[in-house]
């Protein structure tokens, strides 16, 4: 990779994360994604983009795996109501999947809507 192909701009970090440019300025903002400044021109190598979303990586959630865990829970209390056992099983799996940090969409600064 040549050297002028190994650093993006703004614009080519969200491209290449598919996020939107609000998102990557923010993340540059709150100092979570590594990048450089020179004057008033964000930077970012790419090399350094891969590894740190290596680092963010989330392990894959088995839902099987999930779904036997709380069956074997709720045996045990010896409750095997099918309401509860699909309500927890849903609730486990959400659990673990992306939510964003900032909150929902209306709450996010800037974008709260005036009553």
């Amino acid at each position: 990779m040549d050297s002028q192909s190994s650093f993006l701009n703004v614009k080519g970090v969200s491209e290449y994360l598919a996020l939107k440019k609000s998102t990557v300025y923010s993340l540059v903002e709150e100092k979570k994604i590594p990048h450089y400044r020179i004057n008033r021109q964000i930077r970012f190598k790419k090399s350094e983009i891969d590894e740190w979303m290596e680092e963010h990586k989330e392990p894959a959630v088995d839902v099987r795996e999930e779904a036997k865990k709380v069956f074997r829970s709720i045996e045990k209390k010896g409750d095997l109501d099918v309401n509860a056992i699909v309500k927890k099983t849903i609730e486990s799996v959400k659990g673990r999947r992306y939510t964003s940090r900032q909150g929902k969409p209306d709450q996010i600064k800037g974008l709260r809507k005036e009553a």
